[in-house]
């Protein structure tokens, strides 16, 4: 059961969302909590960064450290609309991160349950505790619209260049 906390801070993450797709990026918003207030936001941005790992999840956890002034965030919350990929998991793992809430699976490449399980190899030295689908209709809409949005643009672009 989701809880009210996980909803708003899900909240706060799909406004991030909302503002990479306004950017031309995809709609994956993240934030990072931590004794109920937030230390750390961040959107994807690997187009306009010109940056593979901009991915929401790094930057949050890139911005909350430099705001803690730790690498490490033990007792934090990792709230992301999209499952992460390999590497995100990886840096929630390194950064010490106690939980991980997300919103929509991402069956092409989530490394939480939808392709990989990674979270529960057992070499890991830090455990996740783990919510998904908090808020994921909303989460897997965004990102269905986006894509349909993509794909229509792509399609007028062509319709154009035949005229």
């Amino acid at each position: 059961m989701e809880s009210s906390a996980d909803e708003r801070w899900m909240q706060r993450a799909l406004e991030l969302a909302r503002f990479a797709a306004g950017e031309g990026e995809v709609p994956v918003g993240a934030v990072v909590v931590l004794d109920g207030r937030e230390i750390g936001s961040g959107y994807n941005a690997p187009i306009s960064a010109c940056d593979p790992t901009a991915h929401a999840e790094v930057r949050a956890l890139r911005d909350a450290a430099a705001r803690v002034g730790n690498y490490r965030l033990s007792g934090a919350t990792l709230y992301v609309t999209l499952e992460p990929c390999t590497m995100c998991v990886g840096a929630t793992v390194h950064s010490r991160v106690s939980r991980l809430v997300y919103g929509a699976i991402e069956p092409k490449g989530g490394a939480v349950e939808s392709v990989r399980t990674t979270l529960d190899e057992p070499h890991f030295n830090w455990n996740v505790e783990v919510t998904g689908g908090v808020l994921a209709e909303q989460s897997g809409q965004l990102l269905t619209d986006f894509f349909t949005a993509r794909r229509e643009q792509k399609r007028r672009a062509r319709q154009i260049s035949d005229a």
